[in-house]
């Protein structure tokens, strides 16, 4: 197998079957465009003209039309997109129950191999049930609703039962421990808590209902449950909370509610560098039209596909499906359980039993079962798989050719895309232009994405810099829930004037393909999944036998990077394997085994700014041997001198 680096030549070009059938290429040829460049350089130049003609083109009707497309009287931190309008996006996410009511909408599989199925018209049918049921529990127009659910059909229908209310969803990751689903639950002021008894995790119960009865308690109480029999094991329930199958079956449908454009329809959270979660606002129809248009465009999702994402609902890449999938009324295909159970070929055999054509997956993932070898996938045909997605991490060659020719067979394109939480997809591979290995493409259309340097000057091709956007677009976040604007300002909008600069280092090459380089920020990145390191630093500085820590990222051979706490112990003690032990149960409990401590190291100091903020970079720099770079900020340079001992015998586990 060949090894392809970043800048090397295509390794995917469409054919003139693939040209000629494109959505991206049938929309070019509506508005009488001769290329693909011409298309972008329009759409960058009148970006109003060009989301105006996407509303058209992929048929996404306003129950009252828009006036204007775009204002930005107040600045291009606070746009609004089709304004005057009036949409539901629960209600364009069911729209093929009017004109095909038999077509699948949703194939939901767990890991037991329990399969459940329901047509656009049993979609929408339940999704009005669904509302009716937070309606009776005390839900109206403006309130949060939290989903704790596995990626399953109920979660699709609860989902969009929120906004077909009026409501905010809240997605939380499934694997999360009690204490961040109760911050979540806290700062969003939600009313009720959709959940489920538990899921199943390679073969084992997860006891989802414990961990959100303890969240409830944490957030002060003041939270329903709703709750999802998926293992029987649900027991008995305790006034107010509610059996969603009782409840959906008694319930009469609501009809849905009238909503603006710019009402919220998704909280979604995101961990900055801070200890403290943001919850950026997505309306009902910003960032649900951009991400229907990124899944045609950018995807080639059309009604006859079958699209799979493995994620989660609480991660941006759930709801990113449900709309891009459900708003090009398409099928949605959904699985929840580890992706290696029985064994390495489940996600193949997955593709195969469900035909599904769009397959999106991350390079964690890959990495997980390129080690399996070959045979895996040599015993699955995935005959219906056309494309995939990527995203969650930068790529490196070995796994990306691993995909593209063992189990792409060198037929497929990988549609790698990036963007965030905040922001939707700002890169991604077109492939009207071609596949180059472990690029991001470039800048999808009606984004005006740029790499910038430290002056805020646009750089060449080859140079590194941030990458940043000079214009507003529909699906970038409103803010944050119930915050002022001072956080959202500092986050993305504090480092040059008008401009929105999103943490990731990026360049382009000469043929202009993008890469990314990693987080320009201290966010971490372990296995695709975001997370500040002070929410971390805050659990292990919280047990009684630490003084501080402080958390960074360092590369792992699966997970692309992992975590490695650095400890200070409280003075007089003489750390042993049971505290080592006790801090790493702490952190899983948190967060959940997907963010478990790879390397523990205790300390005696930790290097310091005279304001008291540790030095993270200095941190990674000594773990891994690099540079250090300036260190005149620094109040105790000892502690710097003391790291290297330290290095010298830092091993990382695969």
């Amino acid at each position: 197998m060949s090894e392809l680096a970043a800048g090397s030549e295509l390794a995917w070009t469409p054919n003139a079957a693939w040209v000629e059938r494109a959505v991206a290429g049938r929309f070019l040829r509506t508005q009488g465009l001769a290329t693909y460049a011409e298309l972008s350089a329009n759409a960058a130049a009148d970006p109003a003209w060009f989301w105006d003609a996407v509303v058209g083109f992929l048929d996404l009707p306003f129950d009252t039309p828009y006036q204007q497309v775009l204002d930005t009287s107040r600045g291009p931190q606070w746009a609004r997109w089709f304004v005057g309008g009036e949409v539901n996006a629960a209600q364009l996410c069911t729209r093929a129950a009017d004109t095909d009511p038999d077509r699948l909408a949703i194939v939901a599989e767990s890991e037991d191999g329990a399969v459940t199925r329901l047509t656009y018209a049993q979609l929408r049918d339940q999704v009005a049930r669904a509302a009716g049921v937070l309606a009776a529990m005390g839900v109206g127009r403006g309130d949060a609703v939290g989903l704790f659910l596995p990626y399953s059909a109920e979660a699709v229908v609860a989902f969009l039962a929120a906004g077909w209310l009026g409501a905010a969803a809240v997605p939380v990751f499934s694997g999360m421990g009690a204490p961040p689903v109760a911050r979540r639950l806290a700062d969003s002021g939600a009313r009720v808590l959709v959940t489920a008894d538990g899921m199943l995790r390679r073969g084992r119960p997860v006891p989802m209902l414990a961990v959100a009865r303890e969240a409830v308690a944490l957030a002060g109480g003041a939270v329903s449950l709703l709750v999802v029999d998926q293992l029987g094991a649900a027991g008995t329930l305790v006034e107010p909370d509610r059996d969603w199958a009782e409840a959906l079956a008694t319930a009469a449908p609501v009809p849905a509610a009238r909503t603006g454009s710019e009402d919220p329809f998704l909280v979604a959270y995101t961990s900055g560098t801070t200890g403290l979660p943001k919850g950026a606002v997505h309306t009902h129809a910003g960032f649900p039209i951009q991400c229907a248009q990124e899944g045609a465009f950018d995807l080639d999702i059309g009604p006859d596909d079958v699209v799979s994402w493995v994620s989660d609902l609480g991660w941006i890449m759930g709801p990113w499906t449900i709309f891009a999938a459900l708003g090009n009324q398409a099928t949605l295909a959904l699985y929840a359980g580890a992706p290696d159970q029985p064994d390495h070929s489940r996600v193949w055999q997955w593709v195969d039993r469900h035909s599904v054509s769009v397959l999106g997956v991350s390079p964690t993932l890959i990495r997980a079962l390129q080690a399996a070898g070959e045979q895996p996938v040599q015993a699955t045909s995935r005959r219906s798989l056309r494309v995939f997605g990527s995203t969650g991490e930068p790529w490196t060659p070995s796994p990306w050719q691993w995909l593209h020719e063992v189990v792409g067979e060198r037929r497929r394109p990988i549609v790698n895309v990036s963007g965030g939480t905040e922001a939707g997809i700002l890169v991604a591979v077109q492939p009207l232009l071609g596949v180059k290995p472990v690029s991001v493409g470039g800048p999808t259309l009606g984004k005006a994405v740029i790499v910038l340097g430290a002056d805020a000057t646009p750089l060449g091709p080859g140079e590194l810099g941030e990458l940043a956007v000079t214009a507003p677009w529909p699906g970038m976040t409103r803010g944050f829930w119930r915050e002022g604007p001072e956080r959202y300002l500092a986050s993305y909008w504090s480092r040059f004037p008008d401009i929105w600069v999103h943490g990731d280092w990026a360049s382009y090459d000469a043929d202009g393909f993008w890469y990314l380089h990693g987080r320009s920020d201290d966010t971490l990145n372990v296995g695709g999944k975001r997370i500040g390191p002070a929410e971390v630093e805050a659990v292990l500085d919280a047990h009684p036998e630490v003084v501080t820590a402080a958390v960074v990222g360092v590369p792992h051979p699966i997970k692309g990077e992992a975590m490695a706490a650095f400890c200070v112990p409280v003075p007089g003690l003489s750390p042993d394997d049971a505290l080592d032990q006790r801090l790493r149960a702490a952190v899983v409990a948190e967060f959940g085994k997907a963010f478990a401590l790879q390397e523990l190291i205790f300390v005696a100091d930790l290097p310091k700014t005279r304001s008291g903020k540790v030095m993270r970079r200095l941190v990674r720099a000594h773990a891994l041997g690099e540079q250090l770079g300036d260190l005149s900020g620094l109040d105790n340079p000892e502690a710097v001198e003391a790291l290297p001992r330290l290095a010298g015998s830092y091993n990382l586990r695969p």
